[in-house]
């Protein structure tokens, strides 16, 4: 039977170390869009045609969104538990009566509530800069805390397996950036030459950012479905490597 009060003393301690760095964790990813919207949507956008029927300004939101949201998400979750790691407390989290279902509630709901804020924000910054509306707000909330809770976990586990900050950095750097650039963030795929949009299909981030799209404006590069059926597919996986450390204490005991 899970216990909701450990859920909740986890999940409040992971949103108020959020709010003790509201600088890095909000200001900061709002002036990045910012400056992307003066530079793509001002400066650029003015001289790029319509992509399906939406302003250029328009159609990067969703890939900007999904930009902030995976680096944010992943380095948040990964540094709520590197630091107890290296700090030693994480053996306070494992001597006490909390399973892995409370920790796991705790942590992905603190990293889907911070999500939806920064989401938020986002969404108003970026009304300052261009006209756009949301065609499935519902589904696209339900998938921005979809993508957040696969990537709270993701980041979960490369807190565990970092045991230095560089380890800790080098994944979101050398790789989720450049693979959500490189995943149609300010570009549809249908724009690449052959063979480069058949090989774009390869990216997985491609995915998340086509769903995200189609929330909004009800197309995108992909099926709907498979965007979906991918993102479930990712937030399985991390569940079952999550389970598979806890039982078996890979690092956490060490």
């Amino acid at each position: 039977m899970i216990s909701w009060r450990s859920t909740w003393s986890i999940y409040t301690r992971e949103l108020m170390r959020f709010l003790r760095t509201a600088f890095q964790s909000v200001l900061a990813p709002v002036l990045t869009t910012s400056l992307y919207f003066i530079v793509f949507g001002a400066a650029i956008g003015n001289r790029m045609p319509d992509l399906g029927g939406v302003e250029y300004g328009a159609f990067i939101i969703p890939g900007l969104l999904m930009l902030t949201l995976l680096g944010e998400t992943t380095s948040n979750s990964s540094f709520g538990i590197y630091m107890p790691r290296f700090t030693g407390t994480i053996y306070e989290l494992l001597s006490a009566p909390v399973g892995v279902a409370e920790t796991l509630i705790g942590f992905v709901g603190a990293a889907m509530t911070k999500s939806l804020i920064l989401a938020t924000i986002i969404l108003l910054t970026a009304r300052l800069f261009v006209d756009y509306s949301i065609a499935h707000p519902l589904l696209a909330v339900f998938y921005i805390m979809l993508v957040a809770a696969a990537f709270s976990l993701f980041g979960f586990i490369l807190g565990i397996w970092a045991d230095n900050f560089e380890k800790l950095g080098i994944i979101p750097m050398l790789f989720l950036t450049p693979l959500t650039f490189l995943g149609g963030t300010f570009y549809s795929i249908d724009m690449l030459p052959e063979p480069w949009d058949t090989i774009a299909l390869a990216n997985p981030i491609v995915y998340l950012v086509s769903g995200l799209r189609w929330t909004f404006y009800g197309s995108s590069d992909v099926d709907i479905w498979l965007s979906f059926g991918i993102t479930l597919g990712f937030l399985a996986f991390c569940v079952g490597v999550i389970g598979y450390i806890f039982k078996t204490g890979w690092r956490l005991r060490a």
